[in-house]
């Protein structure tokens, strides 16, 4: 894979840069995973050949708006990172500070993920050149979403984007963070982390619309605190491959996450999604709802684990997974498991997989309706409820007219898509 002579050249801090070889050290022992790992399986992992990507940060413009429209404008902060180099960093209110490397990100980059959560995650924290950490001052309102762009557009580029959210005791803020790209090949592997302080209320949003090229390994770590609150987002719409990796844990009583996922393959493309819900405190719960749909060669996999811990008892926690198959084609898998050590809890998994639904369709169908329309008026009514709770009402409505568009004439979007992303 990478080497480790690659974080030398890293600026940062002598403390920095001996974390940095310490995990460098410990993904090179890893070494690539196999799809013959059970946290792999499904994965075309074992196509990957990282020697045709080149690490760097050669920067570049700001990228497409894409499916974030006009959101900007009333932004209460603005970071753009395009090809590793952060291109702005724009702050427009009070209890809000954006730390980039050399000016505080680093103390925070480990807060909740001191080491990688795979060998992906190691490998971030080696060689992640623009870590960008957000602070949210306790007591702090911020009303107005705080966005950060993460674009690629060097062909054949390998970096990791890091992004530190630190949510001070009663704070309320969102965060949207955006991934683009060009329609050339690249390698992309963030990670993410959102610590939500006690009584904090925390919503992230990931809007994830890469290029038909591209690969993307992302992890998403939160740990909430008590009488926290935290809600996550996450919309995928691109990407060859497309993983994310989403682990919440309760530590503070009380606490409560909520995780919701809009999913839209096609094309060839793969998105794989493995969620831990994690409950370490009594008295927490947690809500996670996942739509996605597979259209043309398109594969999505599912895994997902709630975890209750032996002194975590009075814990309520659902999970729920639905993919909808548009073509004969496509193919998806649903894992949901349980991982329960405390008998006083409520917990219950959900999983299906099929087409649309035939009774549905033929409702409409008999009352003049023309099968094509009735089954696009379906699958917009299948994914209405995960749209109506995202964080962002803005980014549901421009995530509702793309899928309208896919399902209106898929061919001719995809190709606006693609020259659009490119521009």
């Amino acid at each position: 894979m990478f080497t480790i002579e690659l974080v030398d050249a890293l600026d940062g801090s002598d403390a920095l840069a001996k974390r940095r070889r310490a995990a460098a050290e410990r993904a090179v022992a890893a070494g690539q995973p196999s799809f013959t790992a059970e946290e792999w399986r499904y994965t075309p992992i074992d196509d990957l050949d990282v020697s045709h990507y080149s690490f760097g940060a050669p920067g570049g413009t700001a990228g497409p708006v894409g499916l974030l429209g006009g959101v900007d404008a009333a932004a209460a902060a603005v970071v753009r990172i395009t090809n590793g180099v952060v291109v702005e960093a724009t702050v427009r209110c009070e209890g809000i500070s954006v730390c980039t490397l050399g000016d505080g990100a680093e103390d925070l980059m480990g807060i909740v993920a001191a080491d990688g959560p795979d060998v992906f995650g190691d490998w971030n924290l080696a060689l992640a050149s623009a870590p960008i950490a957000i602070r949210i001052d306790p007591r702090a309102v911020v009303r107005a979403p705080i966005i950060v762009h993460c674009h690629t557009d060097a062909d054949a580029l390998a970096w990791f984007p890091r992004l530190v959210v630190d949510a001070g005791r009663t704070s309320e803020a969102t965060v949207i963070e955006h991934h683009t790209s060009g329609d050339g090949p690249a390698l992309i592997s963030p990670l993410t982390e959102l610590s939500v302080g006690d009584g904090a209320n925390l919503a992230h949003l990931t809007v994830q619309e890469l290029g038909s090229a591209v690969w993307q390994i992302a992890n998403h770590c939160a740990d909430v605190g008590r009488d926290g609150n935290l809600r996550i987002g996450h919309v995928a719409m691109g990407g060859e491959y497309a993983r994310a990796r989403i682990e919440t844990t309760m530590t503070g009583r009380g606490g409560h996450s909520e995780i919701d996922a809009v999913y839209f393959g096609q094309g060839t493309s793969t998105l794989d999604f493995r969620t831990f819900q994690t409950h370490v405190a009594p008295h927490t719960t947690s809500d996670l709802l996942f739509k996605g749909a597979v259209d043309d060669h398109g594969r999505a996999v599912y895994t997902g684990l709630i975890r209750i811990e032996a002194d975590a008892a009075h814990v309520v926690a659902e999970q729920t997974n639905r993919i909808l198959k548009l073509s004969p084609h496509a193919w998806a898998q649903s894992v949901p498991n349980l991982e329960i050590e405390n008998n006083d809890v409520q917990c219950s998994h959900a999983s299906s997989i099929g087409p649309v639904n035939a009774d549905q369709r033929f409702y409409l169908e008999s009352r003049g309706v023309p099968t094509d329309v009735a089954e696009a008026l379906v699958v917009r009514g299948f994914f209405g409820e995960v749209l109506e709770v995202l964080p962002s009402v803005e980014v549901a409505a421009s995530v509702r007219d793309r899928i309208d568009q896919l399902l209106d004439d898929p061919a001719e979007h995809r190709a606006a898509s693609d020259s659009g992303a490119a521009a």
